[in-house]
């Protein structure tokens, strides 16, 4: 939690820092973008902050990527103190309630602070009574479209507030699970509910845990330093708060009646009624306990396996749990279920920044941890192109030469990396990944994640992209456009002969955004008639496709592709999420082309 903390107080020195000062001066342009990425990267950190400085000082602090001596005194001064000066100054001098607007998807420190000194308004409920009053449209600037769309951002973001996005909530729960399952006596622990089906968001938690001295467990569980607060304790049951915020059950139950158990507490609740329905038919009782015969003798339970089994089924997957047509698949003499792709099938990523544009590392870092934290046998450098300005995107000429230099580094990564760069690759955490065997013929190729503009075209000519290995598209603006309008803006692209992926096809943000309006319907088929591939965007907070939309492109072919958005080496993480959207939307390793090697991948594009 001190890195969390951490992480908060330097994104609150940034956004009080644009809200006070503005943009007009280049340096405090510089310290804000400076804060953002070095609270990006705490958040992100595999290592203990506050373990680094009490080992290595100041100096460990300021070996941790994007901390400079500046930020490191503020941080070992909030470890030493509790509390960052600097920061009680800048608060000082406003009383806006700058926490309860962090998060708040396109209404940002600049609109508050204008609203605040025209209309006085100081929080968030402030400014959805404002909006819903039609206050807002009388201050210069304020239309009444303009009022509106942040009515319905406000609305969205209120709504999110209720439940967790789930990459924020994967490294605190599957600690939690770990230490269980290592707990004496524990003889099984999984996190079931809607976080074992890998649903994009959580509302609560639900511990199922095998063992036998059931007391003995719960007072471990309530012990936890993620423990919060205990709302009480049952026979079986313990309910608490996490430090989250996040509410979380513990049911303990005998190994007799795990999988039951298990099975009973996955969900969703509309494939729990259809199982015990089934079991009805044929004159059984399930429940969380077992299967029972009509004589209350208990005949399965003690594996999930062994439950689907008794009910004439096959196993299916958490990730397809949602009663949409798996249960027929299931039944035996049926069709059968999809294997669907496994959580280490991936061999390459497809959408990797550097800091030649809005990334944090180098091309050779990026590739270095791709390869040897997360046993990737290659990457796409899909850096951001000219016209998207507050990400440095790269022009035509800048595009070729890093294609040359990647071409340079494809020889170059085959050394042993030095301690320097070891150093920073070991700042990679692990939590949300599946470690794999690393590869001795790593690969990086050229790419670019091109805009698309206004009319759908792109702002890099067709013979400069036609130099890059791998191009990708998508739209960064303009995105209250008009379905139809937007649709075209996408299909343009897709016809374009150079554009091999659409990138993030819908441009959604969970709890944050909706994303622009699109026939996607018109879209994967257009992908079809073109071989343009769609990707499913793998960072927690887009999962952009759907998985509806991922059944949807399955069943007209069209092939996709799991990527991760990589900013940060950590990020590689995330591919565990796009993964579980895929097997969510029923995806197999043949509807994936990233589960190629790269040679194979590359003869699938346009």
């Amino acid at each position: 939690m001190k890195n969390a903390n951490i992480a908060n107080i330097l994104r609150d020195i940034a956004f009080l820092l644009e809200m006070e000062e503005g943009e007009d001066n280049s340096n405090i342009v510089f310290k804000i973008r400076s804060y953002k990425r070095a609270s990006d990267v705490i958040a992100n950190l595999s290592s203990n902050v506050e373990e680094v400085y009490a080992t290595h000082g100041l100096k460990g602090l300021m070996q941790i990527p994007s901390v400079g001596k500046a930020i490191a005194l503020k941080i070992e001064e909030y470890l030493t103190k509790g509390k960052i000066q600097y920061l009680d100054e800048l608060k000082s001098k406003t009383d806006i309630d700058i926490d309860g607007f962090y998060g708040l998807e396109g209404i940002g420190p600049k609109t508050i602070k204008i609203v605040y000194d025209k209309l006085g308004i100081r929080d968030l409920s402030g400014l959805e009574k404002a909006a819903s009053e039609g206050k807002l449209r009388s201050i210069r600037g304020f239309s009444e479209k303009k009022e509106e769309i942040i009515l319905k951002k406000i609305q969205l973001f209120k709504k999110g507030r209720s439940r967790y996005l789930l990459g924020e909530v994967y490294p605190l729960i599957k600690q939690i699970e770990t230490r269980l399952l290592k707990f004496n006596g524990v003889k099984n622990a999984v996190v079931a509910g809607s976080f074992r089906r890998m649903k994009e968001t959580v509302g609560d938690i639900d511990f199922v845990v095998a063992c036998n001295d059931v007391e003995k467990v719960m007072d471990y569980f309530v012990s936890m330093p993620e423990i919060d607060e205990v709302f009480g304790k049952g026979s079986t049951k313990t309910f608490v708060r996490l430090n989250n915020g996040m509410d979380a059950d513990l049911l303990v139950v005998p190994e007799e009646s795990f999988g039951s158990a298990l099975q009973y507490f996955t969900g969703s609740k509309e494939h729990g009624v259809a199982m015990r329905k089934i079991a009805l038919a044929k004159g059984l009782h399930l429940n969380e306990w077992g299967i029972f015969d009509n004589s209350q003798h208990r005949i399965a339970g003690s594996t999930e396996e062994e439950v689907y089994q008794t009910l004439d089924l096959e196993w299916i997957p958490p990730e397809m749990r949602e009663y949409l047509g798996e249960i027929e698949l299931a039944k035996k003499g049926a069709k059968g279920l999809p294997k669907l792709i496994e959580y280490n099938d991936l061999k390459g990523d497809l959408q990797v920044h550097s800091n030649s544009t809005d990334g944090t590392m180098s091309i050779e870092e990026m590739a270095l941890a791709a390869n040897e934290k997360f046993g990737l046998q290659y990457i796409v450098i899909t850096d951001h192109t000219k016209s998207l300005k507050l990400t440095n995107g790269l022009d035509e000429k800048q595009l070729l030469d890093q294609a040359n230099r990647i071409a340079e580094l494809n020889d170059r990564i085959r050394r042993v990396p030095d301690k320097t760069e070891r150093q920073r690759i070991n700042e990679v955490d692990l939590s949300a990944s599946t470690p794999r065997t690393k590869s001795s013929n790593f690969r990086i190729l050229s790419g670019a994640e091109v805009n698309i503009m206004r009319d759908g075209s792109l702002d890099i000519p067709n013979n400069v992209l036609d130099k890059l290995g791998i191009v990708g598209a998508a739209i960064h603006s303009n995105f209250s456009q008009p379905i139809e309008v937007q649709t075209d803006r996408l299909i343009k692209a897709a016809r374009n002969p150079s554009v091999d992926i659409i990138f993030h096809p819908t441009g959604r943000r969970i709890n944050k955004r909706e994303g622009y309006p699109v026939n996607i319907e018109k879209l994967v088929d257009i992908a079809n008639d073109t071989n343009t591939i769609l990707e499913i965007d793998a960072h927690y907070d887009r999962l952009d496709l759907k998985d509806e939309y991922v059944r949807m492109a399955i069943q007209k072919d069209v092939k996709l592709v799991i990527d991760s958005d990589a900013h940060h080496p950590v990020h590689f993480g995330f591919l565990k999420f796009g993964i579980g959207q895929a097997r969510r939307g029923w995806a197999e390793k043949s509807n994936i082309l990233n589960t190629m090697p790269a040679d194979e991948l590359l003869r699938c594009l346009k």
